[in-house]
């Protein structure tokens, strides 16, 4: 009926079918939402800032065949995201580097520090886990007392579990940097669509070759038989390209994948700017993590604003908060049981898994597209 089916209409589901439309083929995107765009979907919020409704979502990539397949469907304006983080009273940036070491030292002390750090690393960003471990008393210190202030309470918060138990390449996703550099990324291209994720999907997903369906649940139209994938009655030949929680689509049978989420508060407010910067750490106070204020993003002029506070949630399928996936936890005992699905889908050569929730993995926007463009040339 079709030459290929996309489950999920976000950025790496819409890249599939658009690759797919692009050969003249014609490609059925199905979601289970009310709106395209997954997780970076954007709208507006009561007083006319431009949000995102799932938490802020940046764009920032060294493949330049990313960047290149995208600007097909959207201007992108420069932008550098600059994240800070409120330290012992201090805002200060985030990753930690030489401003914010100097903000929370003395000067002769900073300076001993500095000195330390530039004759013993020869790269412009370390790991926290290369400080802590390191032989020299100062730097090793200095590494305790990053570790302290950004990353155990922050870390702690976001995943619901001790420090000590987070995978240790979660912790090493934030490195220390080691000059004045207060950038959050250090991709080569670092960008946002100047209208808006949704508005750059939408127009992915405008071809003649591509029929999209909203509100359409993959478990109530597909069915996993002996012989094949039925989709709402007819058995499928051609490549199905699944995006969404593998463990949701197979009703569980393996077992609940566990991941975190979040409870998002956006606040309107009668006045032009809340904060210094797009988003604001809280590391050590407060029961939320950070604070997002989309002006900075958007670059919107507007006498009011709009910030978002999120509350890292434990993650329930059923319950009224925390019911998004959002983070997978990734770790042995986790990995299991998602090989479990991946090893049972094996049996249907044409199903494909693509994506953070589909794989179980961490992805930034521009290695979910890379992908997609990847699986999409090799199915065509």
């Amino acid at each position: 009926m079709y030459d290929c089916i996309v489950i999920g209409a976000g950025v790496a589901g819409a890249s599939v079918a658009r690759r797919f439309a692009d050969a003249k083929k014609s490609v059925l995107v199905i979601d289970k939402r009310d709106h395209v765009g997954g997780n970076v979907y954007e709208c507006y919020s009561n007083n006319g800032i431009r949000i995102h409704k799932y938490g802020p979502h940046i764009f920032h990539t060294n493949f330049k065949e990313v960047l290149d397949f995208l600007t097909r469907f959207c201007e992108f304006y420069d932008y550098r995201h600059k994240v800070q983080g409120l330290i012992d009273g201090y805002l200060v940036p985030i990753p930690f580097n030489f401003t914010s070491l100097e903000t929370l030292y003395s000067p002769q002390k900073a300076e001993e520090i500095k000195k330390k750090l530039k004759e013993n690393f020869s790269t412009p960003k370390v790991s926290i886990l290369d400080l802590l471990s390191h032989s020299d008393k100062t730097i090793k210190e200095f590494g305790e007392f990053v570790y302290e202030k950004v990353f155990v309470h922050y870390t702690a918060k976001q995943w619901g579990i001790p420090i000590e138990q987070v995978d240790k390449s979660v912790i090493n996703r934030v490195p220390v940097v080691l000059s004045y550099e207060d950038g959050y990324f250090h991709d080569e291209y670092q960008c946002m669509p100047k209208y808006g994720f949704t508005d750059m999907i939408d127009k992915m997903l405008d071809d003649e070759n591509i029929t999209v369906k909203l509100n359409k649940n993959a478990q109530d139209s597909f069915s996993f038989k002996e012989d094949g994938i039925y989709y709402e009655g007819e058995k499928v030949d051609c490549p199905i390209v699944y995006t969404g929680a593998i463990d949701e689509l197979l009703d569980y049978r393996f077992g609940v994948l566990p991941y975190r989420s979040l409870n998002l508060v956006f606040e309107d407010m009668d006045i032009p700017a809340f904060q210094p910067a797009s988003v604001v750490n809280f590391p050590n106070s407060e029961d939320f993590t950070r604070i997002t204020e989309f002006k900075h993003l958007t670059l919107q002029e507007s006498p009011v604003t709009t910030i978002l506070k999120e509350y890292p949630a434990k993650y329930d399928v059923n319950g009224k908060i925390g019911n998004i996936p959002y983070y997978s936890i990734e770790n042995a005992e986790n990995r299991a049981i998602h090989d479990k699905y991946r090893e049972y889908l094996t049996k249907y050569p044409n199903f494909y898994l693509l994506g953070r929730l589909a794989e179980y993995k961490y992805y930034n926007i521009d290695v979910s597209v890379k992908r997609a463009l990847e699986l999409s040339d090799e199915l065509l």
